[in-house]
């Protein structure tokens, strides 16, 4: 498994909180994910730069790593 690094080059793991850098629009809603929202207990599912979380908005999102940063 390749490992996933933040926007800031730390290697994240399952487990981890990170912290969106940038509002990002979820595809199929009208819902925003506003910067700085905080996401905990993040999973990895395998492909390299995705990682997978929640937020008191959206139940299941599938985030590019690109757009966070470890807490």
């Amino acid at each position: 498994m390749e490992e996933v690094l933040d926007c800031n080059g730390k290697a994240l793991q399952t487990g981890d909180t990170i912290v969106v850098t940038k509002d990002l629009k979820v595809r199929g809603t009208s819902t925003v994910i506003k910067r700085g929202t905080k996401v905990k207990n993040i999973r990895l599912n395998g492909n390299p730069g995705e990682i997978e979380g929640k937020t008191p908005k959206v139940k299941h999102l599938v985030l590019r790593s690109e757009f966070e940063k470890k807490a």
